[in-house]
């Protein structure tokens, strides 16, 4: 199946696919993530005396790092059944997560302490149809929430850092730069 993406990339799945924990074809939610520039940096190279170069993970989709584990967690979560799901975030992560879910066509919640996430998050998040839910507490406590739905419900994938799949998905910017 061949996928187009707002960027014209093939995304971090269909690019890195040996290195990474198998998924059907027919799950991938992909928005064209990864295969970012890098951007020389010659005011930190002088100071530091060797050439260096930052990635620009700007250029993602969402404009986060996170775009690239996102899209494993979520393509995870399609091929194993998940209707919808959910992340404790103040920002980037509720971005990536409402996109994608999104793009997969799940149903994306997402948990904040009340009054902590930041506008424009917001607004990416609504945008892509995404629940908002205001908890009274801490990021820890959101976190917790999302744990216990995904246990409890038993459709819900939580697609924060602790879910490994993201992790798997974050390591393909190390395969673009070595």
């Amino acid at each position: 199946m061949t996928v187009r993406t707002p960027t014209g990339r093939q995304g971090v799945i269909k690019r890195y696919r040996d290195k990474l924990p198998e998924i059907p074809d027919w799950a991938i939610s992909t928005l064209g993530e990864g295969d970012t520039p890098l951007v020389e940096a010659p005011r930190i190279s002088a100071r530091v005396g060797a050439r260096l170069y930052l990635k620009f993970e700007g250029m993602n989709p969402t404009a986060s790092f996170k775009d690239r584990g996102m899209t494993v967690a979520l393509s995870r979560a399609v091929a194993d059944g998940n209707k919808a799901c959910i992340c404790a975030s103040t920002g980037n992560t509720a971005a990536a997560a409402s996109a994608y879910a999104a793009r997969a066509g799940l149903t994306c919640f997402v948990v904040v302490p009340a009054g902590k996430i930041a506008l424009g998050k917001a607004v990416q998040v609504l945008a892509h149809g995404a629940k908002i839910i205001q908890i009274d507490g801490n990021f820890d406590a959101a976190l917790k929430l999302c744990q216990r739905a995904e246990r409890d419900l038993g459709t819900v994938a939580l697609v924060n850092s602790v879910n490994p799949d993201r992790i798997e998905g974050q390591k393909t910017a190390a395969f673009e730069v070595s």
